[in-house]
């Protein structure tokens, strides 16, 4: 069973694909939350979301009993994995980052556009990860992915 750190990447984009985050596909910030909820703007959907998001991350890094937390807040201990075996949650983590500039894609040249953003635009952004293992696979899941496919399935209230 391999354990290693996964890079980070950022790439914000709207899509449909669910995210069942595989070796290292890990994300963070609201920029790439990718919600359709009950009829409400994706910005205004990424905003709810990320919201719950922080509440739980504060309340998890509070909780005295973490396991009891995760409990109730209805965090999945085993899930299937792709080739039928039981992945079970080994791992919770919580990843601060700090956007400190945006680069895209030049008109007419390989080169990136470079924004550095001033100290008044520069915000934390934090992210939780749970990852499940079993004999054969790893699977890394963000929160918001968790919470965005329970909102979908009604099971957050509005």
């Amino acid at each position: 069973m391999a354990h290693e750190h996964h890079a980070r990447h950022h790439h914000p984009h709207d899509h449909t694909h669910p995210h069942q985050h595989q070796q290292g596909h890990n994300h963070a910030g609201p920029d790439h939350l990718h919600s359709h909820v009950h009829g409400t703007s994706n910005a205004d959907a990424a905003e709810e979301l990320q919201a719950l998001a922080a509440s739980f991350i504060d309340g998890f890094r509070s909780a005295d009993d973490k396991t009891s937390y995760l409990r109730l807040a209805g965090i999945p201990f085993h899930r299937p994995g792709s080739d039928g075996l039981v992945q079970h949650l080994v791992d919770a983590s919580i990843a601060s980052n700090w956007q400190v500039g945006t680069a895209s894609p030049a008109f007419a040249s390989r080169e990136l556009v470079y924004m550095p953003y001033p100290g008044s635009m520069v915000q934390a952004r934090e992210s939780m990860t749970f990852s499940f293992v079993s004999l054969t696979e790893r699977a890394d899941i963000d929160l918001v992915d968790i919470l965005t496919d329970r909102l979908a399935h009604g099971d957050i209230p509005e």
